[in-house]
């Protein structure tokens, strides 16, 4: 991503908010360069940060790294929806047993969230916040409030159970919507941090969720425009670990790796009914079929769609030929999807972003985020994911 706008350490205090600006702290290498803590008047410290008692809080600043692997937290900008793991990461404490009360504000915020307006005004404003890696430098991703417009009640908050050391434990999973307020102005900054609650400064769409529970959420839909192969590839080498033993994995039987191409899809998207993987071809390789699930209930419709799987080595594209058979299997109204282990060439993906074909691409990067979101975070994680959901004597069956 690039910088945008960037506030020095000296603006701080003055500064509104704005979406996907930077903030940066001092340069002394200790906790005290954090700029958070200038810009809200919290504590410099933690993923919860806030003014006010417990009971009747302030503001607070929700901060995340972004890039812990046992627990991803997530901004999908297309949806405006950012999905924040709770405190309780550890064995040994219970769900809302957690240093400064994390997950039981947690609780409390989407509780307050599903009621009357007289309980969502007990919600304060959540300003997320994720670490840029440079110092102790953030992003500003925006104001958040609990759970999503396109999400049941009983959906947005989830308490998931994680093993750790051979020991079970329970944390949170809760979605917020970042709603659609490019800027926060620095009066109602001030006019929070003062304990003020006449809120007569903050932004009308945030005021009208409050008084209606109406998400009008920050959507913004990508361009035209494709990947490049680094933007298609994890730069981390654990990451990097992680996709080559997948393609190690399968390099003697690369037409077994339809199999789990067709499970990295169907954990991608989860709304992926049905995936019927097919005989080998003459070239080695598998093709599946497989029905989506559009709408729900009654008047869900399902659509079909063909997929493509390449077990390729990281220097390894896939091409305009292999994109173009995989288009040519293309029925009307189907849509495709291509899982690879590498990337997809420029120029191909260039071809079908401008000509618009239906095709999903499960690049390297991609299949690293999937398994981090269902549990598997290391290489060795995917390592044993593969040794139990793709045996090598069962696939020698097949």
């Amino acid at each position: 991503m690039s910088a945008g706008k960037t506030f020095s350490l000296s603006q701080l205090r003055t500064a509104d908010l704005i979406v996907d600006a930077v903030y940066q702290g001092d340069r002394r290498g200790n906790s005290a360069d954090d700029p958070i803590s200038h810009l809200l008047k919290v504590s410099n410290q933690g993923g919860f940060r806030y003014r006010g008692s417990l009971d009747s809080l302030d503001l607070v600043a929700l901060v995340s790294s972004m890039n812990d692997p046992d627990w991803p937290d997530t901004l999908d900008r297309q949806s405006g929806t950012f999905v924040y793991f709770g405190d309780n990461k550890r064995p040994g404490h219970a769900l809302h047993d957690t240093r400064r009360f994390g997950n039981d504000l947690l609780r409390r915020f989407f509780e307050s969230a599903h009621s009357g307006s007289a309980d969502r005004s007990k919600v304060p404003p959540i300003f997320v916040f994720a670490k840029t890696g440079e110092w102790r430098d953030v992003r500003f991703l925006g104001l958040a409030v609990p759970g999503s417009p396109d999400m049941q009640s009983y959906e947005d908050l989830v308490a998931v159970w994680r093993t750790n050391a051979g020991l079970r434990f329970q944390n949170y999973r809760a979605r917020f919507t970042i709603l659609d307020i490019p800027e926060i102005s620095r009066a109602w900054l001030n006019e929070l941090a003062a304990g003020t609650q006449v809120h007569a400064t903050a932004p009308i769409v945030w005021r009208d969720w409050i008084l209606s529970g109406r998400y009008r959420p920050l959507r913004s839909l990508p361009s035209i425009e494709h990947r490049s192969k680094f933007e298609q590839q994890p730069s981390a080498p654990a990451d990097r670990d992680m996709v080559a033993r997948i393609h190690s994995y399968f390099i003697d039987r690369p037409h077994n790796f339809e199999h789990c191409a067709a499970a990295l899809a169907k954990m991608m998207m989860p709304d992926i009914v049905s995936i019927d993987v097919t005989r080998a071809s003459r070239d080695g390789g598998r093709d599946a079929t497989g029905k989506f699930n559009i709408g729900s209930g009654a008047s869900a419709v399902l659509v079909d769609f063909a997929l493509e799987a390449k077990c390729y080595a990281f220097g390894n594209a896939v091409g305009v030929r292999e994109m173009s058979r995989l288009i040519s299997r293309l029925r009307h109204r189907q849509f495709g999807i291509l899982v690879t282990t590498s990337h997809l060439d420029s120029q191909a993906y260039r071809e079908i972003k401008e000509d618009q074909h239906p095709i999903v691409v499960i690049s390297a990067i991609d299949i690293v985020s999937i398994l981090r979101s269902h549990g598997h975070a290391t290489p060795s994680a995917a390592s044993a994911w593969l040794a139990l959901e793709f045996p090598k004597h069962e696939a020698s069956e097949q």
